[in-house]
């Protein structure tokens, strides 16, 4: 992902390393990424409140709150992805971190060439996840919104042997593409295979007949 070419992304830095946190800063400014910092987790909160950064970076390891349980407050308020950084490699932080659902993990000291590269997949990943988000707020909001669009995304689950989101996001996509309500697509689509059900009854009908 190039920062610079496209709307500056927001990095949250948190650290009680004051030293740390302006080298990170300054190499990230440097690759295009508008970048914030706090020194400690009840900073980096009252931060957060004012505006969510894309991504957030968090030493597990600090004076007060740590950022593990920082990112256990990120997770259960906010929609804010974090990565970890941590001054142990004896692998138990990793597992938390895997375990606190981080989305990428840094060691100390800081390998500058594996900076740059461990933050642009973190925020990829980040992405990803807001985007599945998205689709579960989006594809919630519309199941209950109406019967007929719950009962189309089980049919063409079922059809085309695709999951739920997918089954979804297809839907939406043509309805978008005819500028129509989803619900209206959804409705049509019922009305649709239930005719197909009657041919089906009627031709069958028919054979046995014969």
């Amino acid at each position: 992902m190039n920062a610079s070419a496209s709307t500056k992304r927001l990095i949250l830095l948190v650290d009680d390393d004051t030293l740390l946190l302006q080298f990170l800063a300054e190499v990230l400014s440097h690759a295009g990424y508008e970048t914030d910092i706090a020194a400690s987790a009840a900073e980096a909160i009252r931060k957060i409140e004012v505006r969510e950064p894309d991504l957030a970076l968090l030493d597990i390891s600090m004076p007060g709150m740590s950022g593990l349980e920082l990112a256990r407050h990120l997770q259960e308020n906010t929609g804010v992805a974090f990565m970890f950084l941590s001054g142990s490699a004896d692998g138990e932080s990793a597992r938390q971190a895997a375990q606190f659902g981080a989305v990428g993990f840094l060691l100390k000291p800081i390998d500058a060439a594996r900076l740059m590269p461990a933050f642009e997949a973190g925020l990829a990943r980040a992405d990803e996840i807001r985007q599945l988000r998205r689709t579960e707020i989006n594809l919630n909001a519309a199941l209950s919104a109406g019967r007929e669009t719950s009962l189309a995304v089980g049919l063409l689950m079922g059809r085309y042997h695709a999951d739920r989101n997918t089954a979804f996001e297809v839907l939406r996509d043509h309805a978008r593409s005819s500028r129509r309500k989803i619900n209206e697509v959804a409705d049509q689509l019922l009305a649709a295979e239930e005719m197909l059900n009657a041919l089906h009854t009627g031709f069958a009908s028919r054979i046995k007949t014969k």
